[in-house]
């Protein structure tokens, strides 16, 4: 099978594509045939070991695909060869095979091709947990999204609108925000143009806001935590720019604000069954056409390190597809 690896550490551009024998499962693993696999941006990281996780060279990024079952091992109860799964793998999603602890398969919904399928669980998954539980939002309250145009912010602003809440999503460009605006968006605010704060004045009506989404980090969240309401909820999901932001911590301790973390796949693990749970929901709400996962562009296998340098440019809307 053919297969992007990472032989040393670097930018998308040291990437190399190789065969490789297939895999084969162990006790508890199963093997899937890679119909699409979704870029995201913690596999522009791990490639730069610059990730929590630093798997052992060479290795194939990617953690998320979609695809069907080829063979099962040992102890397998939960999917047989030919089942359509969306899959997560820490890493190893960009081949054509893909070896996957079998606890990590969820059936495709019916319905849903294999891009979308790729394209869908994580993003939506994070988004989810973020306001639902993490958050805990109540209807009528008011979302403010950062890096509103990428996956996961597409899907908050989705899951947002589900949820009851008035949105509004922030991107650097207007061609970003009027793909925000098809989703959902309540108001949009073009934060490399104006100020945030003011614009989110100007949007709010001279209210603040009560849910803040950040998978951005960077000089925006300092602007944007100030700018929230009393007890408001800063949901920490990511740093897309590449900076960690160093936060006042007399902003919380004034207006009894929360700052939240949202580590989604750890979550999965702890509480199988509230994920189990959540991806009915999602599932659900999918087949109800409230959820339309957004794929800008599609690659094939032999240009992966262009996909990959897409989504690290931040020049993506939706989600990025490796299709081998």
């Amino acid at each position: 099978m053919k297969a992007v690896l990472c032989k040393q550490f670097g930018p998308p551009e040291s990437l190399v594509i190789e065969d490789l024998p297939s895999p084969k499962p162990g006790a508890g693993e199963v093997v899937v045939t890679v119909k699409a696999a979704s870029v995201n941006f913690p596999d522009v990281l791990i490639i730069q070991n610059k990730y929590q996780v630093k798997p052992p060279l060479p290795f194939s990024p990617g953690s998320e695909l979609a695809g069907i079952v080829k063979e099962v091992g040992d102890g397998v109860a939960n999917a047989r060869p030919g089942d359509r799964v969306i899959a997560f793998a820490t890493y190893g999603a960009f081949a054509e095979e893909c070896l996957v602890p079998a606890a990590r398969l969820v059936p495709i919904p019916a319905g849903m091709d294999y891009v979308t399928a790729a394209s869908f669980l994580l993003t939506y998954g994070t988004s989810h947990h973020a306001l639902k539980n993490r958050a805990a939002t109540i209807p009528g309250e008011t979302l403010l999204v950062l890096g509103a145009a990428g996956g996961v912010g597409i899907a908050a602003i989705e899951i947002g609108k589900v949820l009851g809440l008035r949105v509004i999503a922030c991107a650097s460009s207007d061609d970003k925000l009027a793909v925000c605006r098809q989703h959902g968006a309540d108001e949009v605010i073009n934060y490399a143009a104006e100020d945030l704060r003011e614009a989110i004045k100007r949007v709010a009506g001279g209210k603040g806001v009560d849910v803040i989404y950040d998978a951005v980090g960077g000089p925006y969240a300092e602007a944007a935590l100030r700018s929230s309401n009393w007890r408001a909820r800063f949901l920490v999901i990511g740093f897309a720019s590449g900076e960690i932001p160093k936060l006042p911590l007399n902003l919380p301790l004034l207006m009894e604000r929360s700052i939240v973390g949202v580590y989604w796949g750890e979550w999965t693990r702890r509480t199988p069954g509230e994920f189990a749970a959540a991806v009915k929901e999602l599932g659900e709400w999918y087949a109800q056409g409230k959820l339309k996962p957004h794929v800008s562009s599609q690659y094939p296998l032999a240009q992966a390190a262009a996909a990959l340098s897409e989504l690290a440019a931040r020049k993506a809307k939706g989600k990025v597809v490796i299709v081998p």
